[in-house]
């Protein structure tokens, strides 16, 4: 299989390792407050043997998505730092509290109490399996005890090695495709880090990006972006409206005409209307009463 990035796979894991790292293993890039912050009570997220600094760089921009910002990197194949690291980050990199380097699995997992190691591969292994759900309720069951937990990733070509298994405390299977299980590292992070952030209840107030000129979103099926209209704002527009249809013959007969009224204002009342959206309305109609000809009922 290629390095490419796209087709790497974190979880089709071969037992043999295909690569042998050429970095020197030396802490890098902690953070102001990782001597205070150490203990922070979320999962730290571990890659193993990571082939390609796109990949970190991919990972780091996942975990800065969902709100894990410690990370721990054991023996890089290209090094580090990585530009192609940072470049592929996206600025995640400034979100990190700790970053490091370890020189293999048991230095980097040697402080925490909870280990977890990802894998679509069954093993022979007498070793807990867990969903990501289920993995991530025990680490949010462990961290409030004080206990430190950390996830661990293999390497894209051939993931984690039965050696490196045999160190943790359970395995966490991804529900995939069962004939297409391949994951790029970048994915399977994200996939871990989402179900993070949904299981310890740290959602985001708002949905999507916050910023100067976009103001925090709340979930809803009718997502307001004004005012809503007051009711004398609504009537003023129901009576322009039926006045235009009035004038172009809509609502005929005259006996269905009370019907066809409160059909037409119940289907905008419902509608939350804001008061942009009544004034868009009334235009609307003043452009079509502007037209020519009477109003062509369809056979």
């Amino acid at each position: 299989m290629s390095d490419k990035p796209g087709p790497a796979d974190n979880s089709a894991l071969d037992e043999h390792e295909h690569e042998r790292s050429n970095s020197a293993a030396q802490p890098v890039q902690r953070g102001p407050e990782a001597a205070a912050c150490a203990m922070g009570a979320k999962p730290a997220v571990i890659l193993v043997r990571p082939q390609l600094g796109v990949n970190i760089g991919t990972a780091m921009r996942a975990m800065a998505n969902f709100g894990l910002d410690e990370l721990v990197l054991v023996a890089p194949r290209e090094g580090w730092p990585n530009p192609h690291a940072d470049a592929a980050a996206s600025k995640a990199q400034d979100k990190m509290r700790r970053l490091e380097v370890r020189a293999d699995v048991p230095a980097a997992i040697g402080e925490f109490n909870w280990v977890c190691a990802t894998t679509a591969r069954q093993r022979d292994l007498a070793t807990p399996v867990l969903t990501p759900v289920q993995m991530m309720r025990e680490a949010a069951r462990r961290l409030a005890q004080g206990q430190r937990v950390a996830v661990l990733f293999g390497p894209e070509r051939s993931g984690l090695t039965n050696d490196d298994i045999a160190l943790v405390d359970a395995t966490v299977m991804i529900p995939v495709r069962p004939d297409f299980a391949s994951l790029n590292l970048g994915q399977a992070v994200l996939l871990i880090a989402y179900e993070w952030m949904r299981q310890a209840g740290e959602e985001a107030s708002s949905l999507g990006r916050v910023s100067t000129y976009e103001k925090p979103r709340t979930s809803g099926f009718h997502a307001q972006t004004g005012a809503p209209a007051t009711k004398a704002e609504l009537m003023g527009f129901f009576e322009h409206l039926e006045g235009a249809l009035d004038e172009r013959g809509f609502l005929y007969p005259p006996e269905k005409r009370p019907n066809m009224v409160r059909n037409i204002r119940a289907m905008f009342s419902r509608m939350g209307i804001t008061e942009p959206e009544v004034k868009t309305l009334r235009g609307i109609v003043a452009a079509l009463v502007q037209g020519k000809g009477p109003w062509r009922r369809s056979p």
